[in-house]
């Protein structure tokens, strides 16, 4: 990967000209590929449904573990799953260059499989007596958390703010990276997901901090690294060693920040934490759709310093909301 200076001072980029090529799927993959736009949205939408059993698996761990561990626990499962994330854009990029884009999803869906098929012969069979409830309302009192916890107000819009922040930076990454004067492949691309590795490996030394009570402080101090982030990644035109420390910076703030969240409300509700967790996860999912949605249209606009702005101008509205709400967390 070319790490040199590269147009020194330059922080817009062009995009390529002309629409990407896609390549037919190969003989054998004809019947299993989606057919039209439509089809692959709808199956997208379906393994965004399906994909909230990861955070079932953190509420899962808090649940398991004494109370006095449980903030650790949750970082090491956190960490587990940002660790997944970053390494399969790599992962993805490799087996893009080497067997085509189609690939990807196939080999997603095998080890899913066998993930599942892991889970279900490792995970305890835990399952703790409560009394019977009908699922419309147990999905009603969802609802009802937000009603009665503020505190899981406050952290669910933390959460919508600091994973749009995330996704600003990861969506229209690879627009500039792959255009001129970087040219990058999908290889290359995905290697900056390793970047991101030490972020999620912060988040486990995090949970100890909550478990001693420093959530606050913690969560304060990772929102200005998130604000601070956006300035190398800014001039990443001077240097993609530029992007790769702001990639680790923003990493380590948002995981941190997410680690928190979680530890926080699962302490307020131990017998409501798959709840809680779902309910936190509905922000979590609006502000990563939001900021998808927000980078591309302020990279059309504004190129490469429109995205860092609106990283930036998140990162600085998250830090007031948190200084405004600062009594609810104690």
């Amino acid at each position: 990967m070319n790490m040199q200076v590269v147009n020194s001072g330059a922080t817009s980029f062009e995009q390529s000209d002309g629409p990407p090529r896609v390549a037919p799927p190969p003989a054998g993959l004809s019947r299993l590929t989606a057919p039209n736009a439509a089809m692959l949205l709808a199956s997208l939408a379906v393994v965004g449904l399906l994909a909230v059993v990861v955070q079932v698996l953190v509420a899962f761990a808090a649940d398991l573990a004494v109370a006095s561990q449980r903030g650790r626990a949750v970082g090491t499962v956190t960490s587990g799953v940002i660790l997944g994330i970053l390494l399969a854009r790599f992962a993805s990029g490799v087996v893009a260059d080497f067997a085509g884009w189609r690939w990807v999803y196939l080999v997603s869906a095998m080890l899913t499989l066998v993930m599942a098929m892991v889970l279900y012969l490792i995970l305890p069979r835990h399952e703790v007596r409560r009394p019977r409830t009908s699922y419309p309302r147990l999905l009603g009192s969802v609802l009802l958390l937000f009603v009665q916890e503020p505190l899981l107000r406050v952290r669910a819009v933390l959460a919508m703010l600091i994973f749009a922040s995330f996704n600003v930076l990861w969506a229209p990454l690879v627009l500039p990276l792959s255009a001129e004067p970087f040219s990058l492949s999908h290889t290359e691309i995905g290697l900056f997901g390793l970047a991101g590795v030490a972020g999620a490996l912060g988040a486990r030394w995090t949970g100890g901090l909550v478990d001693r009570g420093r959530g606050q402080l913690v969560t304060g101090l990772s929102l200005l690294l998130m604000m601070a982030a956006w300035l190398p990644i800014a001039f990443m035109g001077m240097s993609l060693w530029l992007l790769v420390a702001g990639i680790v910076m923003l990493d380590l703030a948002i995981q941190a920040i997410h680690v928190t969240n979680q530890s926080l409300i699962f302490a307020r509700g131990p017998d409501a934490r798959s709840r809680l967790v779902g309910g936190y996860m509905i922000f979590y999912s609006v502000g990563s759709a939001l900021g998808s949605i927000a980078s591309t249209m302020a990279y059309g606009a504004m190129g490469w310093n429109g995205v860092c702005v609106l990283g930036a101008g998140i990162g600085l509205l998250a830090l007031l909301f948190w200084a405004l709400t600062l009594r609810v967390g104690r």
